[in-house]
C-alpha cells in the first residue's frame, strides 16, 4: 500500500470517532434559540464539520502527516471527490442545498492544516493571519446562511479573531502542555525577556502578565470593531445573537484581565453568562436596522 492510500485508509477510520463535544460546550453561542430554526441545521452541518477536523488537528496521537492526511479526506468529501468521512457529509449536502460558497469551510481546512505543522507565531501580523482563516470563516458563513451582505464582514471578521484570542488566552497553559502550541506572538514573549516555557508555570509571572494584557488590549480593539456588526445585520433574530456574542467578548476581555489562565479556569459562569446575555438582547433590541427581515 502506497503512503497516500495509507493515509486515504487511516482518514477512512475516522468515520466512528465522533466530535470531542457538542456545540453547546463551547464559550460562545452557536444555533443558540435566538437563531430562527430553518437556520439551525445548516449552522450545524458546519459546526459539525469544524469541530470534527479540529478534533483531528488538536490530536495528540496522530503525527502532522497523518492529521493533514485525513484533513485532506474532509475536503474530499466535501467537495464530492470521496464520501469517507461522515461528519462532512451533511455540511456537503447543505452547501447544495443552501448553494453556499464551500470557500468557508475550506478556509477553516487551510487553519487546520497550519495547526498540524505549526506551533508557533512570529508576531501580531502571524496570528491574525491564522484567524483569517480559523475565525473569519465562521462568521462569514453564519451571515451568509442568512442571506446577509458582504458589508458585514469586516465587522464579523474583527469579532471573530477577538473570540479566537481570547480562546487562545483562556487556553494557553492548556495548548502548550498538551499540544506544545503557542499562539501567543514569540516577539510579545521576547520583549518582556520570557520564552514559551513561562506558559508551563504554576501561575503567571508579572512578565508573562504583561505579555497577556498587552494582547488584550489589542483583542479589546478587534472586539470594538466588532460591535459595528449588530446594526448592519438585517435578521433581527441574528441581531440579537451577534448582539450577545459582542457582549460576551466584552465581558471576557474583563475577566482575562483579572483571571489567571495558567493557575484558572477562566470561564462566565451560568449567571454572569446570562446576565450577559440580557445585556446583549437589550443592545441588540435598541441597535436596529435599516430593515428587518420577517422571521
Amino acid at each position: 500500500m502506497t503512503q497516500n492510500a495509507a493515509g486515504r485508509a487511516s482518514a477512512d477510520s475516522l468515520i466512528e470517532v465522533e466530535a470531542s463535544k457538542t456545540h453547546k460546550g463551547e464559550n460562545f453561542p452557536v444555533a443558540s434559540v435566538l437563531v430562527a430554526p430553518r437556520f439551525r441545521a445548516p449552522i450545524l452541518a458546519y459546526y459539525q464539520f469544524a469541530r470534527s477536523a479540529d478534533d483531528i488537528a488538536d490530536s495528540p496521537d496522530l503525527t502532522p502527516t497523518e492529521k493533514i492526511a485525513r484533513l485532506d479526506a474532509f475536503e474530499d468529501t466535501l467537495l464530492g471527490r470521496s464520501d469517507a468521512v461522515a461528519a462532512a457529509l451533511p455540511l456537503r449536502q447543505s452547501l447544495t442545498e443552501t448553494k453556499i460558497d464551500p470557500r468557508h469551510a475550506l478556509d477553516l481546512l487551510v487553519a487546520f492544516r497550519m495547526d498540524a505543522a505549526k506551533t508557533r507565531y512570529a508576531d501580531w501580523a502571524d496570528l491574525m493571519n491564522y484567524c483569517t482563516f480559523s475565525a473569519a470563516p465562521v462568521g462569514r458563513y453564519v451571515l451568509c446562511v442568512h442571506g446577509e451582505s458582504q458589508d458585514t464582514w469586516a465587522s464579523s471578521d474583527a469579532l471573530c479573531a477577538a473570540l479566537q484570542v481570547i480562546n487562545h488566552l483562556q487556553d494557553c497553559a492548556k495548548d502548550y502542555g498538551a499540544l506544545d502550541r503557542v499562539y501567543i506572538p514569540l516577539d510579545t514573549l521576547a520583549a518582556k525577556g520570557i520564552g514559551v516555557e513561562a506558559l508551563a508555570a504554576p501561575k503567571a509571572s508579572p512578565a508573562l502578565r504583561a505579555c497577556l494584557d498587552g494582547l488584550l488590549d489589542k483583542t479589546a480593539v478587534l472586539v470594538e470593531k466588532g460591535t459595528a456588526l449588530p446594526p448592519k445585520v438585517h435578521d433581527f433574530r441574528l441581531r440579537l445573537e451577534t448582539a450577545v456574542i459582542a457582549t460576551l467578548a466584552q465581558k471576557l476581555v474583563s475577566v482575562l484581565r483579572r483571571a489567571d489562565p495558567l493557575s484558572e479556569k477562566v470561564h462566565l459562569g451560568k449567571a454572569a453568562a446570562l446576565a450577559q446575555a440580557v445585556q446583549g438582547i437589550l443592545w441588540g433590541l435598541r441597535a436596529g436596522a435599516p430593515k428587518d427581515q420577517a422571521n
